[in-house]
C-alpha cells in the first residue's frame, strides 16, 4: 500500500510539472538535494506542501501572518519568521549569502517596499544560488474582474504593480543570469485547456483551470547568482 501511495504521489508530481513546466512545484523539484530555501511569503500552506514534496530541503519561511496555513507550520517548516509588513525587507536583509535557492510567489505585489525586497532576496542567495519569482502581469490591471483574481485589483491587498522590465533590469544588474523568464506565461497545454474553458470561467465570474494561462496572468522569472558577483556591491534602483 505504501509503495503504491508513492508512486501515485510521483505520478501527480509528474503530471503537475507536465501542466506546469515553470511554475513554483517545478522550480522545487529543481533545488539541489539538501539545499537550503528561503519562502518569501510562505501563505497558502507553502511549508507543507514543500517539505512533502521535498524533504531534504532545509525550509524557512517569511511572511507577515499565517496565511491560509490549514496544516501548523511548525510541523514543516524549519525555521519560521514571522515580521510586521515594515519589517519584512529588513527580515531577508539580515540573512545575506544563506540561501541556495529563494521562492517569491505572488508576494512582490504585496509588499510596502518590493523593490528593496527584491534585492534582499537577491542578497540572500547564496554563489551559484537560483531565485524563483511569480507575480501578477502589468496587463492584468485591464483583465476582467474575477473571483479567484484575474483583475491585478480584484485582490484588494495588493499595493504594487510589478515592471517586469525593471525586475529583470535589478536581477541582471546583481550579475544573475536569467535561464527563464515570461511576462505573460502561457504554457500551451494549460492555455489550450483555458481557451475551452473561457466560456465557463466568463459565464461564473470565476478562474478556473487554465483561466491565467489563457490570459498570461503570471509573469515568472528563474535566475542564478553567478559565482564571481555573489558578494558584489548591490545595485542602485
Amino acid at each position: 500500500m505504501a509503495g503504491t501511495n508513492s508512486l501515485l504521489k510521483q505520478l501527480r508530481r509528474r503530471v503537475h510539472v507536465l501542466l506546469h513546466p515553470r511554475r513554483k512545484m517545478a522550480f522545487i523539484y529543481s533545488i539541489a538535494r539538501s539545499g537550503k530555501l528561503l519562502d518569501v511569503g510562505c501563505g497558502n500552506d507553502s511549508p507543507e506542501i514543500t517539505k512533502r514534496a521535498r524533504p531534504d530541503i532545509l525550509y524557512t519561511g517569511v511572511d507577515v501572518s499565517n496565511y491560509e496555513q490549514a496544516h501548523p507550520v511548525t510541523d514543516y517548516a524549519d525555521e519560521y519568521l514571522l515580521v510586521t509588513p515594515e519589517n519584512f525587507a529588513a527580515a531577508i536583509e539580515a540573512r545575506p549569502e544563506s540561501y541556495d535557492a529563494v521562492i517569491c510567489s505572488h508576494n512582490l505585489e504585496h509588499c510596502l517596499e518590493p523593490e528593496r525586497v527584491l534585492l534582499a532576496m537577491l542578497q540572500a542567495l547564496k554563489s551559484e544560488g537560483i531565485l524563483y519569482l511569480a507575480f501578477p502581469c502589468a496587463a492584468s490591471v485591464r483583465f476582467p474582474s474575477r473571483s479567484g483574481t484575474l483583475n491585478f485589483y480584484d485582490d484588494k491587498t495588493h499595493v504594487y504593480v510589478p515592471e517586469f522590465s525593471r525586475i529583470l533590469n535589478t536581477i541582471r544588474q546583481h550579475g544573475c543570469e536569467i535561464s527563464f523568464a515570461r511576462e505573460r506565461y502561457r504554457p500551451w497545454r494549460l492555455f489550450m485547456i483555458g481557451m475551452v474553458l473561457e466560456p465557463v470561467s466568463a459565464l461564473q465570474k470565476k478562474v478556473i483551470r487554465g483561466t491565467w494561462a489563457f490570459y498570461g496572468f503570471e509573469s515568472i522569472i528563474w535566475a542564478r547568482i553567478s559565482s564571481a558577483t555573489a558578494s558584489s556591491e548591490p545595485p542602485r534602483i
